[in-house]
């Protein structure tokens, strides 16, 4: 993950958002001429379109204006999620502007009208075609560099649009060769595709609003960059909650020696929270700790047996945190079910039950955890 400072990000946001919203200006007003001077329902759907988009942009730096105010006593963390909430009016925009374009081509199917496209309409087309593919690739390229959801969505939307235009001019071409009206029918389509992407982008929003499951990618890399450091025996637990783009906290489990001092510990706890922020640019916030006993050979012992028959068990995806205690008679663990298995409880219920009568002298103690990361 490329870290960015706030300032910077936000510029890259409202430059890139700024130019979108002239270029979608120009090329509605443009499109909306074409459009009514032709009587063409196609092209006006696609200056609609143009018109959402130009909107979307504005919410996009309005978003990105309140998500960057400073944090404070009722929000610590910041504000970054107001750009979720952004993107998820921006997504209603494109459905709606969706919905109206379909409503209007669908009367235009039951009730044909003639067109007149002009040589010029065409050529103004082709132009506008080009300049949103140009647009399009910019504004998503930008979004990628500082990690913005809405700006990636308003590059891929922009791409889709230049692809729409082109539908509307091929049918254009084929009135004026073939005097075949599909216009209706290419503004319907255009409408569909538009509803299409409001509802994925929608789904997304909602997703990201919710908590989505963080990228493997970056949860693998996180872990190896704690198993770097050599008292680390194991990772495990890692939980990545976001705050906004690039304002991600983390909680993780570790393993490591039991006989580790707590000033030990504290040593290693800040060391891994440096090398993690500097790596990936993720706030570890809390490191748990796991002790492991595994150098005592009876302890070995059990430890193989018991996770042999756990893994060994339908649903299992991880086994970690052993502890066992030969003199106080305790076994400890945490167990991570998969979410296919609709009763987990009861699942890991039946273990400890099966592990009592293999080992009838100790208590045994089982942790269910969540399959929070990969």
């Amino acid at each position: 993950m490329t870290k960015t400072t706030a300032a910077p990000r936000e510029k890259v946001i409202i430059r890139t958002s700024v130019i979108g919203i002239a270029t979608n200006l120009l090329l509605a007003a443009t499109k909306a001429a074409i459009g009514m001077a032709a009587n063409s329902v196609a092209v006006i759907s696609d200056a609609v379109n143009n018109l959402s988009d130009a909107l979307s942009s504005i919410i996009t730096i309005l978003g990105t204006k309140l998500a960057g105010r400073a944090p404070d006593k009722k929000h610590p963390l910041g504000y970054g999620r107001i750009e979720y909430m952004s993107a998820l009016i921006v997504s209603a925009i494109v459905l709606y502007a969706g919905l109206t374009a379909l409503v209007d081509s669908v009367k235009k199917i039951l009730t044909p009208e003639a067109v007149d496209y002009a040589p010029l309409s065409l050529i103004l087309l082709a132009i506008a075609i080009a300049a949103k593919l140009i647009l399009g690739a910019y504004v998503k390229k930008k979004g990628k560099q500082v990690s913005s959801g809405a700006l990636v969505a308003s590059g891929e939307d922009a791409s889709h649009d230049a692809i729409l235009s082109a539908s509307v001019l091929a049918s254009a071409a084929i009135y004026l060769l073939f005097s075949i009206n599909l216009e209706a029918w290419v503004g319907a389509m255009i409408s569909i595709f538009i509803i299409k992407s409001g509802i994925e982008m929608i789904s997304d929003a909602v997703s990201d609003m919710l908590g989505a499951r963080v990228d493997g990618e970056l949860s693998a890399a996180i872990k190896q960059t704690i198993l770097q450091e050599p008292e680390v025996h194991g990772v495990y637990d890692l939980l990545i909650n976001n705050y906004g783009p690039e304002k991600n906290v983390a909680l993780v489990h570790v393993e490591v020696d039991d006989a580790m001092t707590a000033l030990e510990i504290d040593e290693l706890t800040r060391k891994l929270q440096a090398a993690v922020y500097e790596a990936h640019g993720v706030i570890l916030g809390a490191v748990g700790i796991y002790a492991a006993n595994n150098g005592d050979h009876a302890t070995a012992e059990i430890r193989e047996n018991v996770r042999s028959f756990v893994v060994a068990q339908e649903g299992v995806l991880q086994f970690h945190g052993f502890y066992a205690d030969v003199e106080k008679k305790q076994i400890r663990f945490d167990v991570v079910m998969d979410f296919s298995v609709k009763d987990r409880a009861a699942a890991v219920e039946a273990m400890r039950q099966a592990l009592a009568e293999k080992y009838p002298d100790y208590n045994i103690h089982i942790t269910l955890d969540v399959d929070v990361s990969d």
